[in-house]
């Protein structure tokens, strides 16, 4: 019985098909309240409402021919969309879904783990600057570069602002940090600016509008998958789904209490308040228009990471005065 909870949690839930469902379905929102926003439809005729769109795009991606630069490095241009999968799945994996009480969570909950869980979503940003630089095409090239320069700007300001509750939790475990909000839900205000900080670093993360520089398609093509077609493509577009399934889910585990309940509770809470966030995305993606990549790192240590700091030191006050 012990294995088959195991094998559950890794390959059902959280684990890859309900990692590959879910994000599918994540994006579905995202493009049809994006659509909404601008006055258009967003999918509509893949099944009911184009819920079913995300995933036929995905298996005509696996239907198209797979090409590899000739120029290229072969080994590391196959491999990398694999890795960069692999690395959001495992990432997933962490996140306490199924904890019914501090005495019992989930199998990959331990101290420190929100440090491990912010390595790992840094991963994927390396991963799309080494596929382009591998693919030797003048537009991939810049578009890694643009890759690696916004992670420097966007990187300290969302560490900064996922340790803020983590500090007034006074834990570096996810399980813990939201079981603390969970039993005080009046201190989740507290945390209020370095939510909309984590917000808009995981745009940027994302790389999602006004942050879409590495592969903005009227300056440089397509950045960073210039080059990539076919299952290779189908990879990247999975990886992009799932990091946003799994930063949102981030955010909701330490800003806004994880999600109690046992599984099947927890699980609409997860989907409740990882939809609310996916919104909050979809908004600013409507909102904003692309920005430079120079004034994405120049608001990032100018404004978000600023923030991030004046975030800490509200938490530190409130924990030295308010909590006994």
């Amino acid at each position: 019985m012990e294995l088959f909870i195991v094998l559950l949690y890794l390959l059902v839930y959280p684990g890859f098909l309900f990692m590959f469902v879910y994000s599918t379905f994540c994006e579905w929102v995202d493009r049809k309240v994006f659509a909404r926003l601008q006055n258009r439809m967003g999918p509509s005729y893949t099944g009911i409402a184009g819920i079913l769109q995300p995933v036929a795009d995905i298996i005509k991606l696996f239907a198209k021919e797979d090409i590899v630069p000739e120029c290229a490095d072969k080994k590391m241009f196959s491999a990398l969309p694999v890795f960069g999968l692999a690395i959001i799945i495992t990432a997933g994996l962490y996140l306490p879904v199924w904890n019914f009480s501090l005495d019992k969570i989930s199998y990959t909950s331990f101290p420190g783990d929100v440090i491990v869980m912010l390595y790992l979503l840094s991963l994927p940003t390396l991963i799309l600057f080494l596929a382009g630089w591998h693919s030797t095409n003048v537009f991939s090239t810049l578009g890694g570069v643009r890759v690696l320069t916004m992670m420097f700007g966007y990187e300290i300001p969302l560490i900064l602002s996922v340790l803020s509750p983590a500090i007034l939790a006074n834990s570096w475990r996810m399980a813990e940090i939201a079981a603390f909000y969970q039993i005080n839900p009046g201190l989740i205000p507290v945390n209020i600016i370095a939510f909309f900080v984590a917000i808009i670093s995981l745009q940027a993360k994302l790389e999602r509008c006004p942050f879409d520089i590495p592969h903005a398609e009227t300056e440089i093509v397509g950045g960073t998958f210039t080059e990539y077609s076919g299952k290779k493509l189908a990879f990247f577009r999975l990886l992009s789904d799932m990091e946003m399934v799994v930063g949102s889910g981030l955010i909701a585990t330490v800003f806004l209490g994880g999600f109690p309940g046992g599984v099947f509770i927890g699980l609409m809470h997860f989907i409740v308040k990882t939809l609310i966030i996916i919104v909050i995305l979809s908004i600013i993606r409507a909102l904003c228009s692309r920005i430079r990549v120079d004034q994405t790192v120049t608001f990032s240590w100018h404004y978000l990471a600023p923030l991030s700091i004046l975030q800490l030191l509200a938490v530190i006050i409130v924990k030295s005065f308010l909590i006994k």
